[in-house]
């Protein structure tokens, strides 16, 4: 590709919002910057301000040279935000020129995927159909799950060009999946509802990464962004909770009280025979493969990247089922999430083609993170709530301790060329 003319700050800026669509946190956009800028721009003295949708890169010295660079609002693909992450790396290491850097970045924005919307709607049918058995469901919660995850997903897909639409989706398909599954569960008679029963279909849309980059941001005094998702995330949360009591109210939905847990805990559910009977718990594991192979579909990972998602996320299932019963939920949360950074950032070193920040989200996004807080809202059990703030706290700890070793020790160092 032919190097381009435009300034190093316009380009940096470029890059910075593209990071921040790829799902980075501000600070490690900034981080990133500031290390392509030494790199590859050495004559040059920048600072970086960056927000959750704008990047200012300004010139030590010189008054009112700031350039703004600006997110186009829509998150990559999993599949675009591995090629953003290779580009970054390529460019901090020397081993690409900055002048180049426009040409690829809009390659990246323009690739497409395949039918999205049907990758969507099957991605979201198989996310709630895994969550379902994860958590061991009765069969007939599992079909519910995948019909109804189906369902929300064409809804979210159907307004996702309607931006008045953002603030309310979250209530609108959390009522329309407790309905769906109060009316079924009050036609077949089939009594008390597990809770995952009900949360699995709209669990595409917990903020859980956006939760936790928030936390990260915070602790690492990016106190405006933080604060900003924070807000946004507990809203989000606020109106997917008011959908469901709205929907039970409707149905006169009963929620089973002792079918709420977290990952690596085991959920009482009571199950009867046939359609009502409870899938072995081997079957678990099926549904985190089975959940993975649905965040791929639902995110635009490609079949690489899905591979890569299906280890991570079994990876860290055993890991909090290992620990959990030892530790507790917290501990063994902060614990998996410090063992699955330094994992990612191996994997990364092993296979360019799959960055940490790729490898990472999947398991981040809903495995550790995502239930926690929609749960303890939903459920209204006390424990939960009081441990959803812990764990999400834990989670940071572990990301923090993860990242200082793996910079200690260099592993987040990319191979060498060649």
């Amino acid at each position: 590709m032919s190097p381009t003319t435009r300034s190093p700050d316009a380009v940096l800026g470029d890059l910075g919002a593209l990071l921040l669509d790829a799902g980075l946190s501000v600070t490690d956009v900034r981080g990133t910057l500031e290390q392509v800028a030494a790199a590859a721009a050495p004559g040059i003295e920048l600072t970086f301000a960056v927000l959750p949708q704008q990047v200012l890169v300004s010139r030590v010295g010189l008054a009112g040279a700031t350039t703004i660079g600006t997110t186009v609002g829509t998150a990559l693909t999993f599949r675009q935000a591995a090629h953003a992450s290779r580009l970054a790396r390529r460019l901090e290491t020397g081993r690409m020129d900055l002048r180049t850097a426009p040409a690829h970045i809009d390659r990246i924005r323009a690739i497409r995927r395949r039918a999205p919307g049907l990758q969507r709607v099957l991605g979201g049918a198989l996310l709630s159909a895994g969550l379902a058995t994860l958590f061991r469901c009765p069969w007939w919660a599992v079909l519910l799950s995948f019909l109804v995850g189906a369902l929300v997903s064409a809804v979210i897909v159907a307004t996702d060009r309607l931006r008045a639409a953002a603030a309310v989706v979250p209530f609108v398909v959390a009522f329309l999946s407790t309905v769906a599954v109060g009316a079924v569960a009050a036609a077949l008679d089939f009594g008390t509802v597990p809770l995952f029963a009900v949360c699995a279909p709209v669990a595409i849309l917990v903020p859980g990464a956006l939760i936790t980059n928030a936390l990260l941001e915070l602790t690492a005094a990016d106190i405006v962004a933080g604060a900003s998702r924070l807000v946004y995330g507990i809203i989000m949360l606020a109106f997917m909770a008011a959908g469901i009591f709205a929907g039970a109210a409707v149905t006169g939905l009963r929620v089973d009280p002792h079918s709420a847990a977290l990952v690596g805990e085991t959920a009482q559910v009571t199950g009867h025979g046939g359609w009502e009977a409870v899938p072995p718990l081997w079957l678990s594991w099926a549904g985190v493969v089975v959940l993975a192979i649905g965040i791929g579909l639902s995110f635009g990972a490609g079949f690489r990247l899905t591979l890569a998602t299906v280890l991570v996320m079994t990876s860290t299932y055993a890991t909090l089922m290992l620990l959990t019963p030892i530790t507790g939920s917290t501990v063994a949360t902060g614990i998996a999430a410090a063992l699955l950074f330094l994992a990612a950032r191996i994997l990364e070193r092993i296979a360019s083609a799959v960055p940490a920040t790729v490898s990472f989200q999947p398991a981040f996004l809903l495995l550790v993170p995502g239930t926690v807080g929609l749960v303890a809202l939903a459920s209204f059990d006390a424990q939960a709530l009081a441990a959803a703030p812990l764990i999400f706290v834990s989670l940071c700890i572990g990301t923090k301790i993860g990242a200082l070793i793996a910079d200690a020790t260099r592993i987040s160092q990319p191979a060498p060329a060649g």
